[in-house]
């Protein structure tokens, strides 16, 4: 397992490492603007399946995933709505998660069977820099076991998995607090799946705007 401090190595030498990680197949471990999140590249079937195990996560959970621009939802998205085209001009880059329709080559690791991919910009992070330096989406699951709190630090993923992890990026204690908000927008009405730090009269508003 590789600690990677960009306060030391800098921003740029960190993504570029994690870059290359990602396209070899490594799971990396790195801060968003909620809790410390678990990334591989989106389509690599065999880093996903480790991804899965290493969390203990059940098969039929779906597995977000973060994109550094929106033009990357082609990759993923078989239709955007006008609603939630909306919400991301609200709320993008930050801690929405939109649920949208999902493309048929999306892998079931992604989807869970659902039909839909769960996805979002984070907000400023490193996950911010490092998805805006990519040209694929990465899963942005919580660095955890299943079932367990989400890692908030480094030392706390790393007790969690260990040396099972390729490379963490140690950025600090992430602000933790309540975890993206998700919505599902597969629909002309979209509807709030999980409360989290945006609260709902901010996405109230917006839709209504």
């Amino acid at each position: 397992m590789k600690v990677l401090r960009p306060l030391e190595t800098g921003i740029e030498e960190a993504v570029t490492q994690c870059a290359g990680a990602l396209l070899h197949g490594d799971i990396i471990a790195f801060p968003t603007e909620t809790f410390y999140g678990l990334g591989v590249k989106y389509d690599d079937v065999a880093s996903l399946g480790r991804l899965y195990a290493l969390k203990k996560r059940p098969m039929d959970k779906a597995m977000p995933l973060i994109v550094g621009r929106k033009e990357q939802l082609s990759l993923i998205a078989s239709a955007v709505s006008p609603a939630a085209e909306l919400l991301m001009q609200m709320f993008w880059p930050g801690p929405l998660t939109l649920i949208l329709p999902a493309k048929e080559t999306v892998s079931p690791y992604i989807t869970a069977g659902t039909g839909t991919v769960a996805v979002r910009i984070p907000g400023r992070s490193f996950a911010l820099a490092l998805a805006r330096a990519l040209e694929f989406p990465i899963t942005a699951t919580s660095a955890n076991i299943s079932s367990r709190p989400p890692a908030d630090c480094a030392e706390a993923v790393s007790g969690y998995f260990g040396d099972r992890i390729d490379i963490i990026i140690d950025c600090g204690k992430a602000p933790g607090s309540l975890p993206s908000t998700i919505i599902d927008a597969t629909g002309s009405r979209p509807f709030i799946v999980r409360q989290g730090i945006l609260a709902e009269e901010e996405i109230t508003r917006a839709l209504q705007a």
